[in-house]
């Protein structure tokens, strides 16, 4: 199942294959290999090939509605569907049973797609995978983590079970699984995907977006989700380009920033990997000059993890008397949110500010900014977040409290609002995954698939897929 979303619906058109044969295939593949890698909590069985069916009726009569007609795809579970268990990877919430669809599965079925499952995440996208639905494993290498929080959408797509499947974001929870399973996973432009329906995390940094087998797949279901929604306070007002049409390969004389900050902390083996990504780039015509973005070095870390630990203990206030169900990381920062001080939010706001203030100077310089996603490859799953018992709970500062100023290199963005992408740029020597991060100005979105697009299509990361195990 290495067909991607562009040759699937070329394939329907010609008649070649049929929705139903296509969803089918897709069943029996989750069926075949999913028990070893876990990667959804529910499928849709009987549902999805019925919508196939009326797809297979829809597509030769005239009515096919765009490249995403009679595609099966999945969701993270942390997206409302209606009639449909919504757990967010949470005890709490696991008889839970939305009356209404997010907004993004419902344009998501307008445009012709077929709901296949909901894919395991981290418990409220934040944390540990749930004890009581299992550790998702990477379909490289089931001995190691597929990353967080859209495990499973990550690990799904790279298992070729579905096309694509839509993640959150709100510290680099959709570009993290794509650099560890090698997909290609985009937070796009805040606003530009409506979050009506999803679980929040932090309502001021969450994104919403795609993970898919290649970026001409990535462009298309953004093209299917994006615009402007009522439902979204957040939702932006902005014409929605032809995402795919963008994706030509020229990126002569296009200016490509190479943050210091962001790339000296990563391992040696990924430096290696990112700086030959950087020369392809170069071959490519694009023009590479390394800037400096000393503030969000320095501060991205706490200003992200204090809005956001902040945010999500008002989120979690009306569930306060089960907390000791969630599981110990999701447990800690709803704690530390709850006992931090209102300046400190507000002090973390403004550094905010001068994070992005620092970002868009830079980008008037330049046209996009590359960088690692991951400082390493996929580490080995961590067995106590199985348990979630004492052993998962450390002594001392909470473990969430110890990290809470590490750099990451894909929060900046969910602070500044950027779109970003991740899309694979190779493999260590143990032959485990690792992303290159494009980022670009606030919606121009286009522009950071369009590089994407250019060096995927250089090389030939995007061929390869991992040989799973029944």
């Amino acid at each position: 199942m290495s067909m991607t979303i562009a040759e699937a619906g070329a394939a329907m058109r010609a008649r070649q294959i049929s929705p139903t044969e296509l969803t089918q295939a897709c069943l029996d593949h989750i069926a075949r290999y999913d028990s070893s890698i876990n990667s959804f909590l529910t499928t849709l069985g009987e549902q999805a090939l019925d919508r196939a069916k009326r797809a297979e009726q829809e597509i030769p009569s005239g009515k096919a509605y765009g490249p995403f007609h009679g595609i099966p795809y999945a969701v993270k579970d942390i997206y409302n569907t209606k009639g449909i268990r919504t757990t967010i990877g949470s005890s709490v919430f696991k008889e839970n049973i939305p009356k209404y669809d997010s907004t993004a599965v419902t344009r998501l079925n307008a445009a012709g797609g077929i709901l296949i499952g909901k894919n395991h995440c981290l418990e409220f996208a934040s944390g540990n995978h749930n004890k009581l639905y299992g550790e998702v494993r990477n379909p490289w290498n089931l001995d190691h983590t597929p990353g967080g929080s859209s495990s499973g959408s990550g690990a799904s797509v790279a298992a070729g079970m579905v096309f694509g499947s839509m993640g959150s974001c709100t510290g680099g929870s959709i570009r993290g699984p794509a650099s560890h399973n090698s997909v290609v996973g985009l937070k796009p432009t805040y606003g530009l995907v409506s979050r009506y329906g999803v679980f929040p995390l932090s309502w001021s940094i969450d994104h919403a977006g795609p993970l898919t087998r290649t970026v001409e797949d990535c462009a298309i279901m953004l093209g299917a989700v994006a615009g402007y929604d009522a439902q979204d306070p957040s939702s932006a007002r902005v014409r929605i380009p032809d995402y795919q049409a963008a994706l030509d390969g020229n990126i002569q004389g296009l200016r490509v920033g190479v943050p210091r900050e962001l790339n000296e902390t990563a391992s040696p083996v990924v430096r290696d990997l990112i700086q030959r990504a950087i020369t392809v780039l170069q071959e490519l015509g694009a023009e590479i000059h390394e800037i400096s973005l000393p503030i969000t070095g320095e501060y991205t870390g706490a200003t992200g993890n204090i809005i956001t630990w902040s945010e999500m203990a008002q989120v979690h206030a009306p569930w306060l008397d089960q907390l000791d169900d969630y599981t110990p990381m999701v447990q800690q920062k709803v704690r530390l949110g709850l006992v931090s001080p209102a300046t400190m939010y507000h002090k973390a706001q403004q550094l905010r500010r001068l994070i992005q203030a620092e970002f868009t100077t830079a980008l008037q310089s330049v046209d996009v900014l590359v960088s690692p996603v991951q400082n390493t490859p996929p580490g080995p799953i961590q067995q106590a977040s199985i348990k979630g018992d004492d052993e998962a709970k450390p002594s001392g500062p909470s473990r969430a409290a110890r990290g809470a100023a590490d750099l990451s290199q894909t929060r900046p963005t969910n602070l500044t609002g950027q779109p970003a992408v991740s899309v694979p740029c190779g493999f260590s020597p143990d032959g485990l995954p690792v992303g290159l991060q494009i980022s670009g100005r606030v919606f121009e979105d286009a522009l950071v698939l369009k590089v994407a697009h250019a060096y995927e299509q250089a090389t030939e990361w995007h061929n390869m897929h991992p040989k799973l195990v029944a």
